[in-house]
């Protein structure tokens, strides 16, 4: 019974691979796998890459390790990231993600996931892995670089002035200042040499560090 098989690694995107070799009893396998798409037993969000479908009643992977898998190297940032740690108050209906590749952005049959692309090793700096369950681990930036991602990413954003600024965060983002207060100033310094946009990460801190 595929349910039986799959089970263990229903928490996580499964590769065309994975699903192949459970059902390694079948001569065409390609066959199967369009029948329990069919069925509601399995759903493909891209080409080779599937998760659980509702017909199993089995756990499932969280929407962020989804876009880790759907388009890799990737970390999930930007307002997702924001309203994961509770820096901004709004639900977040996209997954946003920033990656190493091209730009790109998926509808699937789950929801919606954008990627965008930023170079190195900038994009290295401020990713944390979180452990959801014990088969699920995302790579998510910080508050602190989710914040300066949505500054570097967001076209039109150039930060000239600390009221300018503060208008930015506390009006338009509508991040708190306790929440702002919180954030590590040191953590976006060391980025600042590396980062696109230095200038306004620059007044960024400048700004954080009237608060």
């Amino acid at each position: 019974m595929f349910r039986t098989k799959v089970k263990p690694y229903s928490e996580m995107p499964i590769t065309h691979q994975m699903v192949t070799d459970l059902l390694v009893e079948y001569n065409r396998p390609n066959d199967k796998i369009s029948e329990l798409i069919k069925r509601g037993e399995l759903v493909s969000i891209r080409r080779g890459l599937y998760i659980p479908g509702e017909e199993l009643d089995l756990p499932t992977p969280n929407m962020f390790l989804i876009a880790n898998h759907l388009r890799g190297p990737s970390y999930v940032t930007l307002e997702s990231a924001l309203s994961y740690w509770g820096m901004i108050p709004e639900r977040v209906y996209e997954i946003s993600s920033a990656t190493l590749k091209t730009s790109k952005d998926y509808s699937t049959s789950v929801g919606r996931f954008s990627y965008t692309y930023l170079r190195s090793p900038y994009y290295s700096f401020g990713l944390q892995s979180v452990k959801l369950t014990e088969q699920q681990t995302i790579l998510i930036a910080s508050p602190e670089k989710a914040l300066c991602d949505k500054i570097v990413l967001t076209s039109g954003i150039t930060l000239r002035s600390i009221i300018q600024t503060r208008s930015f965060l506390l009006d338009d983002l509508r991040i708190s200042e306790t929440s702002l207060r919180s954030l590590k100033i040191d953590e976006i310094q060391s980025w600042i040499e590396d980062s696109p946009k230095r200038s306004s990460l620059e007044m960024l801190v400048k700004t954080l560090e009237t608060l």
